[in-house]
């Protein structure tokens, strides 16, 4: 039975289940968790495509670097993000996605930019376990996924299908779990918007993996995925409480570009929506 301070530390440590709700930050349009905001000082954002200065097939908040668009617009639309949550470019890790498992981890504001500097060689997740630090990555299908510890330390997370396979979701918790000293049912997740189920068409080759490696519930019929199901049976194999996992519930393909970029409805060719977090200091 815990004593009355270790029952205090553990209500402390108990972030609120995680919600997803749209929220106005500047020019910016995006979903957010106001109540993690409150309880520990995490900012999350899930991008919408409006709100930025891109044209075209881009338009208008894309904030992707690889892509066919102006990269002073995109520049542009990045510090748009940034300053719509006072967070600043010197300590943004953007890292280039390669579809891999490799998560970075930064503890001070003072590697951040040597952090950045390493995942330009290939990474697709950032673990942050300092203040005033923020990472972004980008997407357009793929699953981008958030996950906050207690501490407020968290992840930002880009998983395709080949990321969900290489268990780069489970990666990401076990390091949170390694910094924090936490267990994995402490910790929210929040799954972005991406491609659904009734659009993730696959080779039997690729499902067949996916039933063995995350379990039949994840392949409704040999020609589709649901990244989503995989993604929880992956955490909750880990030990994560199914109850603080959150999914936007939006299908980018279903979506027709309305609010979200999608690779597969545009045919290729469209810009990219960010998975944003930030922890800030509070002010004294």
């Amino acid at each position: 039975m815990l004593g009355h301070s270790e029952m205090n530390a553990a209500t402390t440590l108990a972030l609120p289940y995680p919600r997803l709700v749209e929220g106005r930050f500047g020019s910016c349009t995006v979903l957010t968790d106001e109540s993690l905001h409150e309880a520990c000082g995490v900012r999350i954002a899930f991008t919408e495509r409006t709100g930025g200065v891109s044209e075209g097939a881009y338009a208008s908040l894309n904030l992707g670097r690889h892509v066919d668009d102006d990269p002073e617009r995109v520049r542009r639309n990045v510090s748009r993000v940034l300053d719509a949550f006072g967070a600043s470019e010197d300590v943004c890790i953007r890292p280039r996605q390669v579809h891999g498992n490799t998560v970075a981890v930064c503890r001070s504001a003072k590697e951040a930019s040597a952090v950045n500097a390493s995942t330009q060689d290939g990474a697709d997740g950032v673990v942050v376990a300092c203040d005033n630090v923020s990472t972004l990555l980008c997407f357009a299908d793929c699953a981008p996924l958030i996950m906050v510890a207690p501490s407020g330390h968290f992840a930002v997370v880009h998983a395709g299908w080949r990321g969900v396979v290489a268990r780069i979701a489970e990666g990401a918790v076990r390091t949170l779990r390694e910094i924090d000293r936490v267990s994995a049912d402490q910790v929210n997740v929040y799954i972005g918007p991406h491609i659904g189920v009734c659009h993730f068409e696959v080779g039997t080759e690729v499902s067949e993996v996916f039933s063995c490696e995350f379990g039949e519930d994840c392949v409704p019929d040999p020609r589709h995925v649901d990244l989503s199901r995989a993604l929880r049976n992956s955490l909750c194999g880990v030990g994560v409480d199914e109850s603080r996992i959150v999914d936007a519930g939006i299908c980018t393909v279903c979506d027709e570009g309305r609010r979200f970029f999608s690779y597969r409805a545009s045919g290729g060719v469209c810009g990219r929506h960010g998975a944003f977090a930030i922890k800030t200091t509070p002010c004294s």
